[in-house]
């Protein structure tokens, strides 16, 4: 379990990184942009998605190992 919340927050810090790199620098990456609902709200969107790989590491940190 531990390393499935590694790897969910590795990918959600991943495209959290790249959609903000995508509002800065016009580079065509990540997700983020090709999400209809979330036109105009990108930049939110990819800090969230940081937010949430922070959290999904500080829990699978307080996760014993089995």
């Amino acid at each position: 379990m531990k390393q499935l919340l590694e790897l969910l927050g590795f990918l959600a810090l991943v495209q959290g990184a790249m959609g903000l790199l995508h509002e800065f620098t016009d580079w065509h990456i990540g997700l983020v942009q090709r999400i209809g609902f979330l036109d105009g709200y990108e930049i939110y969107a990819s800090v969230a998605l940081i937010v949430l790989a922070f959290a999904l590491f500080a829990v699978a940190e307080s996760r014993r190992s089995d």
